[in-house]
């Protein structure tokens, strides 16, 4: 089977550039051989980008770099309701888009996206304490404030620099797949999946005793998938009441209990059906999800798609 296909990431620098949100892209998508991108960091010329928080970039490419890419970063900067970006900068990120690139912004870098109009008329986020900015600056932009990030397509934004990394990962499971994504947040020591709609922040802040014991919990669950996981089991596990457990749960991670169950049980059969020539039978019993058939079905609710089709286009050869 041939190797596949090389993904050309620009990461675009603009002046007041965040650290985090350079470094998030560049890293995940790391030049080296078990990854297929290429990596390049631009800025509106080649040179030194004075960035924020007291650092400053040497990028050895301009704006050519978005004629080369197949997604552009667009890192988060400040005062970005101040200002648009250069004019230059603007159609650079139209042409690429209209070529067929994936712009996807990190934190503030949204503005920019918004000041292309590609954002008009789209859901759209950002970092939440620039959402009423975003709102006022840019009308026509759907702001959804209580989200980490949300893909649009050809378009992605997400929120702070943190959410950038569930952004990135997001892309790349999309473009290899579970296992390459989770080896990634691996290597990232970050979390392997949380879900665009999770909120942002927690409005009440959960107790941190019974914020280390649900995440323990979820640590317990993944080793567990293919046993009964109801919401009563994790709640006993846990130690706290089914109706404590669900309320809180939600207010953590944006999900129900069961919900969260219930992606982690498809993503476990995304990674069989790559790494592995187990049938959709035994996949559905080793990850809890029972026969085929609702295997299936829910692959086609969450996915779009059949376990089939999804082992054909991420099945990779050695």
């Amino acid at each position: 089977m041939p190797a596949p296909r090389l993904h050309r990431v620009a990461v675009l620098v603009l002046e007041g550039a965040k650290p985090l949100d350079v470094g998030i892209p560049a890293q995940v998508f790391t030049t080296r051989a078990s990854m297929p991108y290429e990596v390049r960091v631009c800025g509106a010329a080649p040179g030194l980008v004075t960035g924020g928080d007291g650092l400053a970039y040497a990028v050895s490419h301009g704006l050519d770099a978005l004629e080369w890419a197949d997604i552009v970063f667009v890192p988060g900067y400040r005062f970005p309701d101040r200002d648009d970006p250069p004019p230059a900068v603007v159609d650079a990120l139209v042409a690429a888009h209209a070529r067929g690139a994936r712009l996807a912004a990190i934190s503030t870098g949204a503005f920019a996206l918004a000041a292309t109009g590609l954002l008009d008329g789209r859901r759209a986020t950002t970092h939440w304490h620039y959402t009423r900015a975003l709102m006022a600056r840019h009308p026509r932009v759907k702001v959804d404030e209580n989200v980490l990030f949300v893909d649009e397509g050809s378009v992605l934004t997400s929120a702070g620099a943190a959410s950038g990394i569930d952004l990135c990962l997001h892309i790349l499971r999309g473009d290899l797949g579970v296992a390459a994504s989770n080896h990634a947040a691996r290597r990232l020591v970050a979390a392997p999946y949380r879900s665009g709609g999770q909120a942002q922040y927690v409005p009440r802040s959960v107790p941190e005793p019974l914020g280390e014991r649900f995440a323990a919990t979820r640590e317990w669950a993944l080793h567990r998938l293919d046993e009964p996981l109801t919401l009563e089991v994790l709640a006993r596990q846990a130690g706290v009441s089914p109706r404590t457990f669900s309320r809180r749960f939600v207010e953590e991670t944006g999900c129900t209990p069961m919900q969260w169950v219930m992606r982690a049980r498809v993503d476990l059969a995304r990674e069989l059906l790559e790494r592995s020539q187990r049938s959709v039978e035994q996949i559905a019993a080793d990850t809890g999800l029972g026969t085929g058939a609702n295997l299936r079905l829910h692959f086609q609710r969450i996915l779009g798609t059949t376990p089939s089709e999804y082992r054909r286009t991420f099945t990779r050869g050695e």
